[in-house]
């Protein structure tokens, strides 16, 4: 894996490259690919925090936010792209400086599900958050309505920590989260 990036308010903001990934800062000219992605249903569905329907202009609106949000030291948002460049979903490092780590999020689109691409994107985070940033722990959740998730935490290594009942609420219906945690060391 490689790194290099662009110097952002004093701060590189970097670009990863895995074996079939390209893991960089994202453009406003992303926009209508992330809008195109992220508002399929199935995205809303299994994650969080993306709302359904996704609206005109709010993929714009998130994206001017990473350069300010890694210069604060608050987290790490990169577009997941494939090595011609089609993004195909984000991931990202949301930090907790004082405890020394991050959880780790992400969605791929779902022309992309089942293809290994995820586990590699999470790979290359963690390898990123634990070589280059000095996290000692980096941790994940997902909706336990979401197996395959958690399959992705597993092959990157992660191990389940628990399970927090009803601790999402989304569309009305709460949702157990299982948690994911790997230390430095491990």
């Amino acid at each position: 894996m490689w790194c290099n990036g662009i110097l952002i308010a004093g701060q590189k903001l970097p670009t990863l490259r895995t074996e079939r990934l390209v893991l960089r800062p994202f453009e406003i000219s992303d926009g209508a690919r992330v809008k195109e992605l992220a508002g399929n249903p199935k995205i809303s569905e299994t994650t969080a925090h993306i709302p359904y329907p996704y609206e005109e202009g709010m993929a714009e609106k998130w994206i001017i936010t990473h350069p300010t949000e890694f210069a604060k030291g608050n987290g790490l948002t990169l577009a997941i792209t494939l090595l011609n460049g089609a993004l195909i979903g984000a991931i990202a490092l949301n930090t907790s400086p004082r405890d020394h780590k991050a959880e780790i999020g992400y969605w791929i689109g779902v022309p992309y599900w089942n293809q290994g691409y995820c586990t590699e994107a999470v790979r290359g985070m963690i390898h990123y958050g634990f070589n280059v940033l000095n996290y000692h722990k980096i941790t994940a959740r997902y909706l336990a309505g979401n197996p395959a998730s958690g399959r992705v935490m597993e092959k990157a290594g992660m191990k389940k920590e628990g399970e927090l009942a009803d601790d999402v609420c989304r569309n009305g219906k709460f949702h157990a989260v299982a948690v994911y945690g790997l230390l430095s060391s491990s």
